[in-house]
C-alpha cells in the first residue's frame, strides 16, 4: 500500500514558505503522493486546493499531486475546468482529480451555492467537466486548452457510502474513501462493494496523525487497511504530531 499525505494544516506562526517546504519533505520522506482537502468558510483556514497543489507541484518532481477532494458544487464547470487544466500544465500527468458533492453546508454557505441540491448539481458539472477535459468546449464555452492537457486527469470520486461506492467502481478511475468520521470497519466494509463492483484503485484519506496520536496504534490501523487491500493511505500530520519520517516508516 502506498502512503500519501495532505498539505497543511498551515500553523499560524509559521512563514510563507511553509507549504513548499513541507511537500519537498514528503518528497524526501519517500511519501508516493502530496493531496489537498477544501474546506472553506468553517472559521479555520485552510488553503485553496488549487493554489497549495500548484506550490507543491512547483517544488516535487515525482510524487503524485491530487485533491481529496475538491467540492465540484462549489463551482462553475468552465471555471473548475480551466483551475484543474491549468494546474496540470505546472505538474503534467502527476494530477489526480478527486471529486465530491460536499457534505458541509457551511461551504456552501460562504459562496451562495445550494446545498440542497449539491448532488443534482455534481452530475451536471461533472458531465460538463469531462466534455471541457475531452477537448475544451461545451456549449458556446472554448477553453482552448493546451495540447498537452487535452483529456483531463484522471477522476477519482469521494464518497462516504451509499450508492456512491459503487458508482466509483463503475464510472470513475477510483475511489476516496474518508477515514475522519469513519471506522476502519465501516471504511473496510465499503471497500469490500468497491471491489465486488469491479473498482480500480481504492484510498482511504484524512488519516489523522496528531500530538496524541499512538505509532504502534497507527501503524496497526494501516496495516489493516493495507491488508483489507486499499492501494493508497493518505494521512494528515497535525502540528505537534509524529514526523513525516516517523510516519512514514510505519509502511
Amino acid at each position: 500500500m502506498r502512503l500519501g499525505a495532505l498539505l497543511g494544516p498551515i500553523p499560524p506562526s509559521a512563514g510563507s514558505a511553509f507549504l513548499a517546504d513541507q511537500a519537498r519533505t514528503f518528497e524526501r520522506a519517500g511519501f508516493s503522493g502530496v493531496w489537498s482537502v477544501q474546506a472553506i468558510g468553517r472559521r479555520f483556514p485552510i488553503t485553496d486546493p488549487f493554489v497549495a497543489l500548484a506550490v507543491a507541484a512547483a517544488v516535487t518532481r515525482e510524487v503524485e499531486i491530487g485533491t481529496a477532494v475538491v467540492q465540484v458544487p462549489l463551482y462553475r464547470p468552465a471555471d473548475l475546468a480551466h483551475r484543474v487544466l491549468s494546474l496540470m500544465q505546472v505538474c503534467g500527468d502527476r494530477l489526480r482529480l478527486g471529486v465530491g458533492a460536499g457534505s458541509t453546508r457551511d461551504d456552501f454557505v460562504a459562496l451562495e451555492r445550494d446545498y440542497a441540491a449539491r448532488f443534482r448539481d455534481l452530475d451536471t458539472s461533472l458531465a460538463a467537466l469531462r466534455r471541457l477535459f475531452a477537448d475544451g468546449r461545451d456549449g458556446d464555452v472554448d477553453l482552448s486548452p493546451w495540447p498537452a492537457v487535452r483529456g483531463g486527469p484522471p477522476l477519482l470520486l469521494g464518497a462516504w457510502g451509499g450508492p456512491g461506492v459503487e458508482r466509483a467502481a463503475q464510472e470513475f478511475d477510483g475511489w476516496i474513501a474518508s477515514a475522519a468520521k469513519r471506522t476502519p470497519e465501516a471504511v473496510i466494509g465499503a471497500l469490500e462493494r468497491f471491489r465486488s463492483a469491479g473498482g480500480k484503485r481504492a484510498l482511504v484519506s484524512t488519516i489523522q496523525v496528531g500530538a496524541g496520536t499512538d505509532l504502534g496504534e497507527l501503524k496497526a490501523r494501516l496495516s489493516r487497511f493495507a491488508d483489507a487491500g486499499f492501494d493508497d493511505a493518505i494521512v494528515m500530520l497535525l502540528p505537534g504530531g509524529p514526523t513525516p519520517d516517523e510516519v512514514r516508516r510505519l509502511l
